[in-house]
């Protein structure tokens, strides 16, 4: 073998271990990047005004999943619509009331009258009621009992007050008929209420109120259909007295309260559809101009 030829093999070997070497790297930097999306952060692009100002249409966001844990599933089960079972990695803390949320929106397209996993489809909104709160809204405002800060936007609140007040309505698109759209409870979202947020292990009474107001959730937990007959609940073919609930419910809004599909049209927002916690504004484009809004640049969510 001439030194030319054995020169030139050992610069291959060399090329050939560069290339691994680098290709092991950029594998192992996938790798963890998936492990950090799956575990601790990951990144939203805001749609819509629904969370103005908080949030601007164009907003892209940091979501830390540490808060409650980062979720465990088969994507490729809920990709294709079937059951899904979703457990957590342990949490740092946990929700709390003015919290802005990711979540899977709970329910079909065009259809509110039973939970679904809609893995591809996600929503922020504002927690304005945890598991164990008693929630209302009065005149436009909303409050929980026994607690006495601020919840949502007040501001907006206000300015539906008074576009309703004004029999204006109609003209703003509002749809005024509230969650859970039956005679039973004739709630609209102005007058709401109040609704206790069930958390995991309350034990209520099935009265005719209590099954329209939580009917979604409990066939949801069950895989069982609710039904009325008389004064009598049933599940399937099975007379019910009382139930337990299995998981959390949170209550969440839009800041800008005139244009927000949220939970006083849907209701009850199950705690494992639940992503985490919005912090941080990453980047932000203007949808008219294309332009970068760079006042917004790592701008912190409140």
């Amino acid at each position: 073998m001439t030194k030319n030829t054995s020169h030139k093999r050992r610069n291959s070997n060399w090329y050939l271990d560069k290339i691994l070497n680098l290709f092991l790297m950029v594998c192992g930097a996938v790798l963890v990047w998936i492990l950090l999306q799956v575990t601790c952060i990951a990144t939203f692009k805001i749609p819509s005004d629904s969370m103005e100002p908080a949030l601007l249409a164009g907003d892209n966001i940091l979501v830390n999943k540490c808060v409650m844990g980062g979720r465990l599933f088969n994507i490729g089960d809920a990709l294709e619509d079937k059951e899904v079972n979703i457990s957590r990695l342990p949490g740092v803390s946990e929700v709390k009331r003015n919290d802005v949320l990711v979540f899977n929106f709970p329910y079909l397209e065009q259809r509110w009258d039973s939970i679904a996993f809609r893995v591809m489809k996600y929503y922020v909104k504002r927690c304005v009621a945890l598991p164990g709160d008693t929630f209302e809204i009065s005149k436009g405002h909303y409050k929980v009992h026994g607690y006495t800060s601020v919840l949502g936007n007040v501001e907006s609140q206000d300015k539906l007050m008074r576009i309703v007040e004004r029999g204006r309505a109609k003209e703003y698109g509002i749809v005024m008929s509230g969650y859970p759209y039956n005679d039973i409870v004739n709630w609209n979202i102005i007058n709401f209420g109040p609704l206790y947020l069930p958390a995991k292990g309350d034990v209520i009474k099935m009265t005719l109120k209590h099954a329209v107001l939580y009917r979604n959730a409990i066939e949801w937990e069950q895989k069982k259909k609710l039904f009325l007959r008389g004064d009598t609940v049933l599940l399937n073919d099975s007379v019910i007295h009382t139930y337990c609930f299995k998981e959390n419910y949170y209550f969440v809004a839009g800041d800008k309260v005139m244009n927000s599909q949220d939970s006083r049209y849907w209701g009850l927002l199950p705690e494992p559809f639940i992503v985490g916690k919005a912090v941080r504004v990453w980047k932000s484009i203007d949808r008219n101009t294309g332009k970068m809004r760079w006042n917004r640049m790592f701008k912190k969510i409140e």
